[in-house]
């Protein structure tokens, strides 16, 4: 899509998205629950990376139901990064239908269905939804973030203003959310050096999530991820009132034409200024 057709929106006109989008991590979200997973036939990316029918599925529901929302702003999904058109200077929707393939395949709950949108490569709108937890957080930086209650039905609960915690005082163990299916040593050593930190082991973007709701301090990533892995969860840790940084502090930024869309390196600050 070419730039004069996808215009920078802030976040006035992304506060009008907010509950139209909800209702399509919703039904993508239902769709993933739809699948029987002792059935279901899993593929393996180019990557190694797993691909199932409800990553298809969910994918087909966001891009359809972005098409009618928001026809002219650029998308890129992980499902169709094959048709990514980079840089994306303005207003760009970044999607992944279901983070945490591993987890889903594996039986477990701790998947999510996120969606951000993304101005001049800054996270400014995410909703991660975790279906199978029933829960949803999602934010606009600058306005606030809150979590709903998802239940069977597809219908959700009131929302509730979430804010990420202050970090702990001098003495006072971190709790740091780790990843269940993907460990490296960098991460380790940053977390070891945080004396008697309290490890938190979570799935997908459940992890910022926690972060952005005051569970946890803090969530280091310091091996390469995708941007649509990360990108929901930044703009909900961000409007909850935290920061994310690389390791040196600086910010992150998205859809710019990076390789293969890939963030070296972050952390997910519940309090911004500990990231000095």
């Amino acid at each position: 899509m070419n730039e004069a057709r996808s215009p920078a929106l802030g976040c006035e006109a992304a506060a009008t998205l907010l509950e139209s989008l909800t209702k399509l991590v919703i039904e993508a979200g239902q769709a993933i629950l739809a699948v029987n997973r002792s059935t279901m036939h899993v593929a393996g990316k180019g990557d190694g990376s797993p691909v199932t029918e409800a990553d298809l599925a969910a994918d087909q529901i966001i891009v359809e139901g972005l098409a009618r929302l928001a026809p002219r702003i650029s998308l890129l999904s992980e499902e169709r990064v094959h048709l990514a058109t980079p840089p994306y200077k303005d207003s760009f929707f970044l999607i992944d239908p279901l983070d945490g393939t591993k987890e889903f395949v594996a039986g477990r709950n701790e998947f999510t269905v996120n969606v951000a949108l993304v101005t001049h490569g800054v996270p400014l709108l995410g909703i991660v939804g975790a279906p199978a937890l029933g829960l949803i957080w999602r934010g606009i930086v600058g306005k606030g973030a809150e979590r709903l209650t998802w239940r069977d039905d597809g219908t959700v609960s009131q929302a509730m203003p979430i804010k990420s915690r202050p970090c702990p005082p001098r003495g006072a163990p971190w709790t740091v959310a780790v990843s269940r299916s993907h460990g490296d040593a960098r991460t380790e050593a940053f977390i070891d050096a945080r004396g008697g930190a309290v490890r938190a082991v979570l799935g997908s973007a459940v992890k910022f999530g926690r972060v952005a709701e005051g569970e946890v301090d803090i969530y280091p990533r310091l091996s390469p991820t995708s941007e649509w892995d990360v990108a929901a969860g930044h703009a909900v840790v961000v409007a909850a009132g935290g920061k994310v940084t690389d390791s040196s502090g600086r910010p992150l930024h998205f859809g710019l034409g990076r390789e293969d869309f890939l963030v070296p390196e972050f952390i997910a600050w519940g309090d911004p200024s500990a990231a000095a």
